[in-house]
């Protein structure tokens, strides 16, 4: 089996070159798979922030969260409830409840005007969690930070500037999202999926330390725990990315699943980093050779990303599958 691999984005850019040369081979192999660790310099301490300020807001009722839904965001801001987010390939909506953010971008904003449900007003729940919206802020931009970094270390390993992927993540559609999974009624000898499988739909996707394990990966046709070590987050890659390297660096596709017996909660914040909408996911020339021919002919950013955004059931008034009830929580839910 091929193996996801630790690389350290912090030797990319301060090594030598010898250093550099083995990051982006690290990368390189490791990408085969869909998924690499890496080191970063996230503040730990502001992670364990974040995920107090929202483990206080998942922990309201469900009336008051409902307050900070964003229903004409397409789920890009503000509250999404359980059973509504439904992986592209189900009709059996996930067992999560998610909070959504992103970069506010000036009133007046080309992107802005050209994409509201992308770059409107953030909905976060200031009112209820006091300081929450100056934390979160803060967490998006050092996460979007790595992304946008380790993509210099993709793009070399493509044989491409390390600049590539700098002007089209410039006030990028990145969104960063908050995810609490409920406690599940126990089912002994079998485990419970909260989210079913699924690729992203964006360049790369990062997910620093979750609350609980849980996530799983798909590693030739074997579903694998995913656990980073500690002081990493992983890297997976997204179907956009797929696209722009004609192929050559597959989407990872992964899953979250509560152990048999496990009957907590599980906190994680993951974020999605985009293009700018009006990119052009036009396969690159140094992917495509005589043995590897060109397979996607371009497509725009926000068309790809609106198509999704459908079949993941996120479209309020056009929705693929109609949300379920939402059930009443086992034991020890806090909502």
């Amino acid at each position: 089996m091929r193996a996801i691999l630790d690389v350290d984005l912090l030797a990319f850019e301060r090594g030598r070159a010898e250093q550099r040369r083995a990051v982006v081979d690290g990368v390189r192999r490791s990408l085969a798979t869909g998924f690499v660790y890496t080191r970063h310099d996230l503040s730990e301490d502001l992670i364990d922030t974040a995920y107090g300020m929202l483990a206080t807001f998942f922990g309201q009722s469900p009336e008051l969260k409902a307050q900070f839904v964003a229903p004409e965001s397409h789920g890009q801001t503000g509250y999404t409830g359980l059973l509504v987010e439904t992986a592209a390939s189900s009709d059996a909506p996930d067992w999560k409840e998610m909070l959504n953010w992103g970069a506010e971008l000036p009133v007046g904003h080309p992107l802005r005007q050209r994409y509201p449900h992308r770059y409107g007003r953030q909905v976060l729940p200031e009112a209820v969690v006091p300081g929450i919206t100056e934390v979160l802020t803060r967490f998006h931009h050092a996460i979007e930070s790595v992304q946008r970094r380790f993509l210099r270390v993709i793009a070399e390993s493509l044989g491409c500037h390390e600049s590539l992927f700098d002007e089209m993540t410039t006030n990028g559609a990145t969104l960063t999202r908050a995810i609490r999974y409920p406690p599940m009624a126990e089912s002994p000898g079998a485990a419970h999926v909260w989210a079913g499988a699924h690729g992203d739909i964006n360049l790369i996707t990062a997910l620093p330390r979750a609350t609980a394990p849980g996530l799983q990966v798909l590693v030739d046709e074997t579903w694998v725990d995913a656990v980073a070590p500690a002081g990493q987050v992983i890297i997976n890659t997204g179907m956009m990315l797929e696209r722009l390297t004609n192929g050559v660096i597959p989407t990872g596709v992964h899953r979250v699943v509560a152990d048999p017996g496990y009957v907590g909660e599980r906190y994680s914040v993951v974020q999605f980093c985009h293009p700018t909408p009006w990119t052009v996911l036009q396969p690159l020339p140094s992917c495509i050779t005589p043995e590897h021919p060109q397979r996607w002919s371009g497509m725009l950013s926000a068309d790809a990303l609106d198509l999704v955004l459908y079949e993941i059931n996120l479209v309020d008034g056009a929705r693929r599958v109609e949300q379920a009830a939402t059930p009443v929580p086992t034991s020890g839910s806090t909502s």
